[in-house]
């Protein structure tokens, strides 16, 4: 029997984590027909930022890293794509596997499409309805390349079909007859199978931080719309300051280095300010399982990150978005999540509605837990290798 040979392309930290769940469960349960290579383009190339979550996670090791690194989005974008067509062209994968919508899911899209391998993308479908933000261009491209897509929601499911893929097509499928699949979100396999792990591995984490559980603030900033744009970043913070002030919980900002950067540049008084707020708690970039931990037990969150505004769901967290749209729709129609954008009324407006909410429902909009092995087993079926 021939093995299926299966080239996963990660390149940032969001990717990496996400294609952990698939790694595990070829490891567990496909390992005698799957033959797994990872490819990571370097597009986070600082450790805390990339190789720690292999370790962390227990993730194989890639096989190849393009050491691409940080550049302008057609620099960085051109780059990926010449190293990953030189990849495909000497491995000759059977399919290729991308995540998200990151400049390297972008450049992996155009690398596999042209060469003409079977391309499946996972995380399919979400749509904030902005162009101005380069991950709705890549995603969108994206999509219209693969062969299998997989939607984390009905929501991300139906936009699929309002652009004009057609969910009963027939086999064998490829770029011009692809297969769309509502698979659940594999970011909730992986939420459930690492929370234990974390409990049992940070007992001492929050109290060696004097947090009490559901008694703090958890706020991650990181996108270009907020770092990039002193305004913005300077209401968001201040905001955070006034609301934990002003609720006696303490704020806890896991900072990307390109938003201690932009703060660095700008405005390095107020960074000085909230280094010396004792409400505050600055955090260099945690791992996958502090982040799990401090999700699970955080009060509330605050973000601009779109995995982060689904966690904050799964682990029935109120959310407020700092962003003026969002690819997690269903959340902001469900309630539990608020988009604030960047002004400081929104933002404490969206705090305030969310503390006095007593009743908020979490209803299971991302799968029963079991999307890697839905995943997995299509991809089988599409490569004539039934699990």
């Amino acid at each position: 029997m021939k093995n299926i040979k299966l080239l996963n392309i990660v390149g940032a930290r969001p990717q990496i984590i996400k294609a952990s769940a698939i790694s595990r469960i070829i490891r567990t349960e496909y390992s005698d027909i799957v033959q797994e290579r990872i490819l990571h383009t370097g597009q986070h190339y600082d450790r805390k930022m990339s190789d720690v979550f292999f370790e962390e996670l227990e993730i194989p090791r890639p096989d190849f890293n393009l050491g691409v690194g940080s550049a302008r989005h057609g620099r960085q974008t051109s780059a990926m794509i010449t190293g990953v067509e030189e990849v495909l062209i000497n491995e000759k994968p059977d399919v290729v596997v991308i995540y998200g919508d990151t400049n390297s899911t972008l450049a992996a899209a155009v690398a596999t499409s042209k060469l003409k391998i079977p391309l499946v993308h996972i995380e399919a479908g979400l749509r904030s309805f902005n162009k101005g933000m380069p991950e709705e261009i890549n995603r969108i491209l994206s999509d219209h390349v693969s062969t299998l897509l997989f939607a984390p929601t009905d929501t991300a499911f139906k936009n699929l079909i309002k652009e004009g893929f057609r969910p009963d097509n027939s086999p064998p499928y490829h770029i011009d007859n692809p297969k769309i699949f509502l698979s659940g979100d594999i970011m909730y396999d992986n939420s459930l199978f690492f929370a234990e792990l974390a409990g049992r591995k940070l007992v001492s984490y929050l109290d060696d931080m004097g947090l009490e559980e559901n008694n703090y603030l958890l706020c991650t900033i990181h996108r270009d719309l907020n770092a990039d744009y002193p305004a913005r970043l300077g209401a968001i913070m201040r905001s955070i300051m006034e609301i934990a002030r002003s609720s006696q919980q303490k704020a806890v900002l896991p900072l990307h280095p390109r938003t201690v950067h932009a703060l660095e540049r700008e405005s390095p008084d107020l960074l000085k300010e909230i280094r010396s707020t004792a409400d505050i708690i600055i955090l260099e970039p945690v791992s996958f399982l502090e982040m799990i931990m401090l999700e699970k037990s955080a009060s509330m969150i605050m973000t601009d990150s779109g995995g982060v505004q689904k966690e904050s769901h799964f682990f029935r967290k109120p959310c407020i978005v700092l962003r003026a749209e969002t690819e997690w729709t269903e959340l902001v129609k469900n309630g539990t999540a608020i988009l604030a954008d960047a002004g400081r009324e929104e933002i404490i407006s969206a705090w305030e509605s969310l503390s006095r909410s007593e009743e908020l429902a979490y209803p299971g909009f991302y799968g029963d837990g079991h999307a890697a092995r839905f995943i997995m087993n299509e991809i089988t079926l599409m490569a004539g290798q039934p699990a």
